[in-house]
Parts: C-alpha cells; structure tokens; sequence
C-alpha cells in the first residue's frame, strides 16, 4: 500500500494542477462558511510558530471541530516548509500556510485515486480514536 503521505503529496499536487487548492487559515476558514460542502480535505499545518501562538491554536481547535461537524477528512503535518513545497505556486500564501483545503472536483471530472486513499486512511484512524492522525510529507 503506497504512504499516506505520498498519497497527501499526489492529492495535494493534482487537487492544484485543477485550482482546487486553498492555502491559509483565513481563505479555508472563509471557503468553510460560505461552502461547507465544496470542502473534500483539510490539512492543518504545525511548526515551530504554533507552540507560541494561542490565537493559531484557537483556529486549528475551530477547524478541527468544523470538520468533524461536516464530515470533511483532515490530517496533521509537522513540517510546513515541506507543504509549502509541494503547495508551492501561491507564494504570496505562504506566510499562513498552516491550513490547506481541498475542494470537491467539479461534476463530471476524474476522481483523484489519491484522495480515496486519504479518506480511507483518515476513516481507518477515526475508528482508532486517531481524530487528526499526522501524515509525515515525503522528500523531494
């Protein structure tokens, strides 16, 4: 079975090769209340700056709850410079990219494999009690 975490790199580079990439807090706080059910995937993104920052740990427990409201997979990475590779063509995002949504692909599009793999991998850790299991980015 391939990683989750190839699995998140694939998702994360097909879902932006279709622009149904949203990187930061704010834009996926605001794509979350205006469209809830455009959201396929949620990934929060911690570093260094998130043990210091109460306001950043308030969203997350936000999101987090928002998600598990509206049924929408989500998982954890610890090495946000390694995300902002991969999500890398929305330089003038970066600075705030500690949350990254994946919108649902239009009506008629091809699945994403990938995706699949994620949602059963996120499913299998909700039946573990695993709520927001972290997924390790692969290297370039």
């Amino acid at each position: 079975m391939i990683s989750p975490g190839k699995s998140l790199k694939e998702a994360l580079l097909f879902a932006q090769s279709e622009d149904r990439v949203t990187v930061g807090v704010y834009e996926s706080a605001k794509i979350m209340t205006e469209d809830p059910d455009s959201v396929s995937f949620c990934v929060l993104a911690m570093d260094e700056e998130f043990e210091c920052d109460i306001a950043l740990q308030i969203h997350f427990t936000l999101i987090q709850s928002f998600c598990f409201d509206n049924d929408i997979s989500i998982v954890r990475v610890s090495d946000m410079q390694r995300l902002v590779d991969i999500v890398g063509d929305k330089a003038e995002q970066l600075e705030d990219a500690h949350c990254v949504l994946i919108t649902n692909p239009t009506e008629g599009s091809w699945e994403d494999p990938a995706l699949e793999k994620l949602h059963l991998f996120c499913e299998e850790s909700r039946r573990l009690n695993d709520w927001v299991p972290e997924i390790s980015l692969p290297g370039r």
